[in-house]
This record gives structure tokens, C-alpha cells and sequence, in this order.
């Protein structure tokens, strides 16, 4: 699966009104939402209303749209979640710095995220993983 390039889907058909969700603001729209824009902020983005968008995605006609719209949200949560490992992983084991010495690199030292560390505890603490 590329998450590089934006999910295809047909367009859903309407009328021919410039201030709609023409097919180009569609695409547009659900470019923004793989960015990892919520609908809200996406449908801003183009221009248009969120009612509007939930409203042009129970069109009948519109499950193509539907689906790249649901694939989008995939794609942004999945790149989301990676970045939140690769948060995790510098809070837990930390990224290495170069120590650097009259200009150059002499030895490297550990540097660890402390706030996304109490961040996760929190989290799991919130969930019932762990317990005091």
C-alpha cells in the first residue's frame, strides 16, 4: 500500500455549481484529510462546511468518495501512530547526541524525552495499565 499518493475514488456526481464540492474540491478535501486534517478543518480548507461534507458523503452515488474518505483517515492515523512510536521509543531509550569538542565529535551521550515519557505513563495510568 503507498501512502505517498492520495486514494483514487470517482468523484460524486452533482450539479454544476462553482461554489460546490466540485470534483476538484473533493479531491482537495480528501488530500487534506490523508494530511491528517480532521474533516472540520479540511472542509475549511476548501472552502466548504463539515455538514456539508458528511451530507456529500451519504449521497447516493458518493460510496466511492466514502471509501477514499475512510482510507485517508486510515493512511493519516497509521502515519500518526508512527510518529507516536518513534516518541516513545527517544522517551524510553533515548537518541543519541554527539558531544562535540573544539569542533569536533568526541563521544556520544543519551538524551531522553522526559515530558512524552510522563505523557505515556499518564496515559497508561488513565487506561488501567498500571496502577500506583
Amino acid at each position: 500500500m503507498d501512502d505517498s499518493a492520495p486514494p483514487l475514488f470517482d468523484p460524486v456526481p452533482g450539479r454544476a455549481r462553482r461554489d460546490g464540492w466540485t470534483p476538484k474540491r473533493q479531491r482537495a478535501f480528501i488530500d487534506a484529510l490523508a494530511g491528517g486534517m480532521g474533516a472540520g478543518a479540511a472542509a475549511r480548507a476548501v472552502g466548504m462546511s463539515k455538514q456539508t461534507a458528511y451530507a456529500l458523503r451519504r449521497r447516493p452515488g458518493a460510496e466511492s468518495f466514502a471509501a477514499a474518505w475512510d482510507e485517508a483517515v486510515g493512511r493519516a492515523k497509521r502515519r500518526r501512530c508512527k510518529t507516536i512510536s518513534d516518541r516513545t521509543r527517544a522517551a524510553i531509550d533515548g537518541m543519541p547526541v554527539p558531544i562535540r569538542y573544539r569542533g569536533r565529535i568526541v563521544g556520544t551521550r543519551m538524551k531522553y524525552d522526559n515530558p512524552q515519557l510522563i505523557r505515556l505513563l499518564g496515559q497508561a495510568f488513565a487506561r488501567g495499565w498500571i496502577e500506583l
